[in-house]
């Protein structure tokens, strides 16, 4: 992870602003005005130094590229882009791609830009007034995630500054970014609403809501207000999917981008899309919803689109790796798309080893915070950290969905219920009770 974070890091602009995607053979990639990319280089910078808090990665000095700046009227740019002799540390990285990143419109949220997340929205605000709900809530969580850092590192009037913005983010997102059921998507460079009731197509999108909980920016009954209408109207069990978004687009005065391109229920347009469906069951698991983590978590396996030869005509493709999509709409609903696809295989062992098996590691401490179906009696891990072995069963017999009892470690209970990992060679038989 910290490779990939210097890598990630040298491929920075001095404005602060990625590469989307890059050619590491001939230096060549795009530049592009998507509001997200470069966001995700701090979201992973907070997930090593929450792991294992080491600090010092961020005194590490990576070059900044250098390139020509898109005009007003360019939203991306294919070309060869060279390190500058301007170096920065992995935290002037951090800073300067929130820097980046906070610029709202109208409504107080964060414009869209050329695309956030869903590149397919790239029309959306690529006249740089739309403003994008779901990428306020992967703001918010960042900065949440990043000022204790910034007040280690001593920079107490940046961080007053980012909490000020957290608290305005919160309110716009409560408000301009609810819809009375659902959180919106976005609003375009015109004002119209994506994501609405009031919208013939894509009333709902899953990331708006999924984020709100993972967030934790969304209040705390629009959190279960909006997880229940995304269950309601975005999981078809039918066909073992849960849909990014509904209706697809097809013929919407409103242009989103080359979404619409997409056939309706095809790919982010109204299909599966195994990321962001992660990010939907990891989202239950954060609300404590067990029985629903799991199901769904157990739905959307490869391997249970192929348990007869019917389904298995029908999903197509292979049943032992992650699809990045599944279609999701008339005589292609249930087929898978593109396969091997690491983005999101990476989230479904995110989600399943800490959001629902619940082996959770921060600063070095190990902890079991399952969120599992009442149904599971026990089950069992085997971590390997460096030299040292944890056996951990947790035991379920009361019929639990969350929460631990007692940890105990080599026959001794723990009453703060966690352990130091060592590193050194040794045996731990750890007994989690629910």
């Amino acid at each position: 992870m910290k490779e990939q974070i210097m890598t990630q890091a040298s491929h920075q602009f001095i404005e602060g602003d990625v590469e989307h995607w890059w050619h590491e053979e001939t230096n060549r990639g795009i530049r592009t005005k998507f509001s997200d990319d470069f966001l995700w280089l701090v979201y992973i910078v907070c997930e090593y130094i929450e792991y294992n808090g080491d600090m010092s990665i961020l005194e590490i000095e990576t070059p900044y590229l250098k390139g020509a700046r898109l005009e007003d009227n360019m939203d991306e740019r294919y070309d060869e882009y060279l390190p500058s002799d301007i170096k920065g540390t992995i935290y002037e990285h951090c800073v300067k791609a929130i820097e980046k990143s906070l610029n709202f419109g109208e409504n107080g949220l964060p414009k869209i830009g050329s695309g956030d997340w869903n590149d397919g929205l790239n029309t959306v605000g690529n006249k740089n007034r739309g403003e994008s709900i779901w990428l306020g809530f992967f703001i918010y969580n960042i900065l949440q995630r990043f000022i204790p850092i910034v007040e280690k590192k001593g920079d107490l009037e940046l961080a007053n500054k980012y909490k000020g913005i957290q608290e305005d983010l919160k309110r716009a997102l409560n408000t301009s970014g609810w819809d009375g059921r659902w959180f919106k998507r976005a609003y375009t460079d015109d004002g119209d609403p994506i994501g609405s009731i009031e919208n013939e197509e894509c009333r709902i999108d899953s990331i708006s809501q999924s984020w709100g909980v993972i967030s934790g920016a969304a209040d705390n009954d629009k959190k279960y207000i909006s997880m229940e209408s995304l269950e309601n109207h975005l999981i078809d069990k039918e066909n073992g999917i849960i849909k990014l978004l509904d209706p697809p687009f097809e013929k919407t005065k409103i242009e989103p981008g080359y979404i619409k391109s997409y056939l309706p229920g095809v790919r982010e347009n109204g299909g599966q899309y195994t990321h962001a469906a992660m990010w939907a069951i990891m989202a239950f698991a954060k609300l404590g919803f067990g029985d629903k983590a799991v199901e769904y978590y157990r739905m959307i396996n490869p391997i249970e689109h192929v348990r007869t030869k019917e389904t298995a005509i029908k999903y197509k493709v292979e049943p032992y790796v992650v699809a990045a999509d599944v279609y999701g709409a008339e005589s292609l609903a249930g087929r898978g798309g593109w396969t091997w696809y690491t983005g999101s295989s990476s989230w479904f062992y995110k989600v399943g080893i800490e959001e629902i098996l619940g082996l959770k590691i921060r600063n070095g401490v190990l902890r079991i915070e399952p969120c599992i179906t009442r149904e599971w009696k026990e089950y069992s891990i085997r971590y390997r950290y460096k030299n040292s072995i944890y056996n951990i069963k947790v035991k379920n017999e009361h019929g639990k969905n969350t929460g631990v009892e007692k940890f105990i470690v080599n026959g001794k209970e723990v009453p703060e219920k966690e352990i130091h990992l060592s590193g050194s060679e040794g045996i731990y038989e750890i007994e989690v009770e629910m």
